[in-house]
């Protein structure tokens, strides 16, 4: 019968940090442990039987063993299949942009009089003017060519899906990455060098906390409205608003876990053996905020990618006819679509629900994973 056995090998006088990444896990296996005598497991033939893994294979073997996070990462893989792939396939859309069904479009003749002066100088008069309108009996029907039905200007609802997850996770992930990378420098000087630094990024944190975020996207929409500003820079301006109000919660978790850190035994050795003020941050203290900070950046994800619905659906986000998940769901502010067209904000909640679910999902995996006092 065989047998395997893990064993880890990690200096006893270390940080959790360096024990993870100098601990061996070593798997023997022994076909028969009944004929091998012990001297023999500590000769050639436990040599021979030796597999170390790596730290980076040992978070991979941690995160994959959590069934949730394993289904968080399907989630979120298939979501951005389904928003980046998705649309290069689709005869809806054309570099990027949705492309209307003219076969949803019908000619209507509008009664209007027009009076004016030919060439020769006479009086001429017209009294109507042919113009092409959606078709609205035919909106929202599911067909074999539109899976979700078309909306009021004949675009495809299932293309329109796709082109919005674009939008809402592209906002997400480059807003993180901004407020992670402001946080982390700003949170790490704070706590390791302290006195009138602290002082100083602490105020400016306490400051930023107070002002309401939403009554500041309220003005901006507005301000940019008002200035005729209607197109892809208003995305950009919302990222810069989110990324402003963002990083403050990462600053603070930053400063509170350097702070419990630059007193330990470690650091105090890290010290004194004259290592760089840089080396001593993003060697010895950075590595152990990485699991709460990890889980701050999921949730950060989900609470972006929220925020940009809740942006959507009150007309603040992106540029009129832009396609995303919150600009889809506001159609369900109007009673008729709420109860007669579900198909137009069913599907974008239900996305934004999967992405929300997945990156916590990942995140606790990810947490689980770096923090070098879980033992299991």
């Amino acid at each position: 019968m065989e047998e395997k056995k893990e064993f880890s090998q990690a200096p006893v006088e270390e940080t959790p940090v360096e024990a993870l990444e100098t601990a061996e896990t070593v798997i023997v296996e022994t076909p028969n442990m009944e004929e091998e005598t012990v001297d023999e497991l500590h000769g050639e033939n436990l040599n021979d039987r030796v597999k170390v893994l790596s730290p980076g294979m040992m978070v991979a073997k941690r995160f994959f063993r959590s069934k949730l996070s394993v289904v968080g990462l399907v989630i979120l893989i298939a979501l951005f299949v389904f928003s980046f792939l998705g649309p290069v396939f689709s005869p809806w859309a054309e570099n990027g942009q949705p492309v209307k069904d003219t076969e949803n479009l019908q000619e209507i003749v509008l009664p209007v009089r027009i009076d004016f002066i030919d060439e020769n100088g006479n009086k001429v008069t017209a009294y109507d003017i042919t113009v092409e309108m959606p078709d609205w009996n035919k909106r929202g029907d599911i067909s074999a060519q539109h899976w979700l039905g078309t909306d009021d200007a004949g675009y495809d609802l299932f293309t329109n899906l796709m082109l919005g997850g674009r939008i809402s996770l592209t906002i997400g992930f480059i807003v993180i990455l901004l407020e992670t990378i402001i946080g982390v420098i700003l949170g790490g000087l704070a706590g390791y060098f302290g006195g009138w630094v602290d002082q100083v990024i602490m105020r400016v944190v306490d400051i930023l906390s107070c002002i309401p975020s939403l009554p500041i996207m309220l003005i901006l929409s507005a301000t940019l409205t008002a200035n005729g500003i209607l197109d892809i820079r208003r995305l950009y301006y919302l990222m810069i608003v989110l990324t402003l109000f963002g990083w403050v919660g990462t600053a603070r978790l930053v400063r509170g876990q350097i702070l419990s850190l630059r007193e330990q035994e470690f650091m105090l050795a890290a010290k004194c053996s004259g290592l760089a003020t840089s080396k001593k941050i993003f060697r010895h203290l950075l590595p152990n905020v990485m699991p709460q900070l990890i889980v701050s950046m999921t949730m950060g994800l989900g609470s972006i990618i929220l925020m940009e619905a809740t942006l959507g659906f009150l007309g603040l986000g992106a540029p009129l006819g832009t396609p995303t998940w919150g600009a889809m769901i506001s159609s369900a502010a109007k009673l008729e679509y709420l109860s007669g067209y579900p198909n137009f904000w069913i599907p974008p909640g239900i996305c934004i629900t999967l992405a929300i679910l997945a990156f916590n999902f990942v995140g606790d995996g990810l947490r689980d994973a770096f923090d070098p006092k879980m033992k299991r």
